[in-house]
């Protein structure tokens, strides 16, 4: 079956990699109300190192969700901002945001369930 999502060489296998690392929806979404500085990114996203944001931005770029561009003056410091491509994958990003907001509760529930229960002390 070609268009089979699960096969290694299908084109729908690209968006369920990119969803399936945890910082890349992070950063296209805190890059969604314009260009940002690699701090500024961070203070916004919160928790996450700076070793990892250059990964993920460095990787976004790769996959031209992302683009870097140097502004001129005396110290320039780039800024990442979302192309044409990043912004449409956006709409994704937020289905995937507003299912686990609608039901993260029951997966929780169910992630406590399977856990065995704590020895008593």
């Amino acid at each position: 079956m070609p268009d089979d999502p699960f096969l290694a060489d299908c084109r729908a296998r690209l968006g369920f990699d990119l969803l399936a690392n945890t910082w890349n929806p992070v950063v296209l979404r805190a890059l969604r109300d314009g260009p940002r500085r690699h701090g500024e990114l961070r203070e916004l996203i919160g928790g996450i190192r700076s070793k990892v944001l250059t990964e993920t931005l460095r990787r976004l770029h790769v996959n031209g969700l992302v683009d870097r561009h140097s502004a001129d003056g005396p110290s320039p410091r780039p800024e990442y901002r979302l192309t044409e491509l990043g912004r449409s994958f956006l709409a994704p990003i937020e289905a995937v945001g507003g299912w686990a907001f609608e039901h993260g509760d029951e997966v929780m529930a169910a992630r406590d369930a399977a856990l065995p229960p704590e020895p008593l002390s």
